[in-house]
Order: structure tokens, then sequence, then C-alpha cells
């Protein structure tokens, strides 16, 4: 039986509960680094989090967070994450404030309501340098366009994701930072679920 580690007993780490958006990179439903969506929801409930809901199979979740919070929060998960299924993960955690400043602030309405799977957002660890963006907007190659705004970038993938030599790796070796990127359906699915979830 797993060790429970309840956060909300911890007085350190804050106040108010609050809903929280948990977004994984480098992990797949099948192949390397493969876990079930049913193990990282039993996890976070182990962990004392509570209203633990996954957003389709590509590693998102929503969930309560009383106290712990932030970089704190994504420590606390990899951690446990590590531990516990023996994956290695990087966990990006935004609040509901977070997310719908993210979606008020996306500067490419037209793709979002025209083309939503090809517009993606990268959620970063860090903010970049703004000389590391630039390096990265000199290294596209294709039709791509990106806007960077503190710790997310937003992408427009005109001729598609697939092909593009615009990829997650590139993205981050030039801003040197880890981050994972989803498109604009999911980024509405997940808005609806963590509002659903207040």
């Amino acid at each position: 039986m797993p060790r429970i580690v309840d956060v909300t007993n911890h007085a350190t780490y804050g106040l108010a509960m609050s809903i929280r958006i948990a977004l994984l990179r480098a992990i797949n439903v099948a192949g390397r680094n493969k876990v079930a969506m049913s193990q990282l929801r039993e996890l976070l409930e182990q962990l004392g989090l509570t209203g633990v809901r996954s957003v389709l199979q590509s590693g998102n979740l929503v969930f309560d967070s009383s106290r712990l919070t932030g970089e704190k929060l994504e420590s606390l998960l990899e951690q446990e994450t590590a531990k516990r299924l023996q994956l290695t993960a990087d966990f990006l955690v935004r609040s509901v404030d977070e997310w719908e400043s993210t979606i008020a602030r996306n500067p490419f309405s037209k793709e979002a309501q025209h083309d939503p799977s090809h517009l993606v957002i990268m959620f970063l660890k860090k903010v970049p340098k703004p000389a590391d963006v630039n390096t990265l907007r000199s290294a596209i190659k294709g039709p791509e366009v990106l806007h960077s705004d503190g710790r997310q970038l937003y992408l427009v993938y005109p001729a598609g994701i697939g092909r593009s030599n615009l990829t997650g790796t590139l993205i981050e070796q030039k801003l040197q930072t880890r981050g994972t990127g989803r498109n604009w359906n999911t980024i509405l699915k997940l808005a609806v679920t963590a509002r659903d979830a207040k």
C-alpha cells in the first residue's frame, strides 16, 4: 500500500483551495514512458488532492489543490510519479485564472476560430529570455508563426504540425527550458472542465 502524503496538512503552502490544471510532458498511453490515466488519477488522490479528473488520454489533469501550489506542487507531483510509477515526466501546473488569462491573451484569434487544430500553446517551465525567443524565431524554416508571452508560447502551424521542423525538441533547445504543447481545441476543453469543477 503506497504511503499517502496529504498535501492539505502543510500549512506553509498557503490557504486557499483552488482548481489546478496539470499537463504532463513526455508521457504516452502506449509505448515508451507508458502510463494509464487511471494510474495518474489514483496517484493524485493518494497525495490528498481532490476532485481529480483526466481530460482526453494525453496527460491532462484537473483537480483541487489546497495550500500546495506553483513550483512546489509541480515538484511534488514529479517526485511522487518517479517514486511510485517509475515514470520520469515533467508536470506543468496552472491555476484556472492563469489558464483563462492564457486563452484571453491569444494573439491569433483568426486561427483560433477557423483552424484551431493548428494553433498550439506550449506551456513552459520558465519564462524564456528574449534573445532565446529571437533565436528560435530565426530557426523557423517554414510558414510557422510564434508569439512569446511569459511562460506560454503561442504557435501557428499553417501547413500542419506533423511534418514541421518547429518541433518540441527544437523549441526546448532554443528556449533552454522544458515545455509541453496542446492545441486550441484541447485548451478550450480543459477550460470547460476546470470551470465545471468549481
